[in-house]
């Protein structure tokens, strides 16, 4: 009965009950200040009606409706195929000329999207030792004078 007068309060089944959680745990901290507990029902249905318009009257609106769908600027995208293509060639010739301990770890961490720590157990070698390399690779790459036209 208390659960069918929550739900009729919030009109969400998931919601009433965490209504009705919230008002018998009040009803139980002011047990002792109830005189008459043959009217505890009385009390409960107070308690979830008083809650429910304390939650109401909280309630943050973080939405509000508007003409227009405010909508991020668009991100420029190369949707040429063939660009992104040039651009995935590149990338890997410019990878290709690392020394190969460097081009393993890049391989690892960034294309097989292994931690650090897997791309070190895989090697044989410290953690410190990958992230060196890979900053050492990284480096080299941002250097590349293929992969110049990409930073432009």
């Amino acid at each position: 009965m208390l659960l069918r007068t929550a739900r009729s309060l919030t009109g969400n089944p998931s919601d009433a009950e965490d209504l009705l959680q919230t008002a018998l745990a009040k009803t139980y901290v002011a047990w002792e200040r109830i005189e008459d507990h043959r009217a505890l029902d009385g009390y409960v249905r107070r308690a979830l009606v008083n809650t429910r318009t304390s939650q109401w009257r909280k309630r943050k609106v973080d939405e509000f409706a508007c003409d227009e769908l405010p909508e991020p600027d668009p991100v420029p995208v190369r949707d040429d195929p063939a660009e992104q293509q040039a651009l995935r060639d590149a990338m890997w010739r410019a990878v290709m000329r690392l020394p190969a301990r460097q081009r393993a770890m890049v391989v690892l961490r960034y294309y097989e999207d292994l931690s650090e720590a897997q791309t070190a157990e895989v090697l044989g070698v410290s953690v410190g030792t990958v992230k060196s390399a890979v900053s050492r690779a990284l480096g080299k790459l941002r250097e590349d004078a293929e992969l110049g036209f990409v930073r432009n």
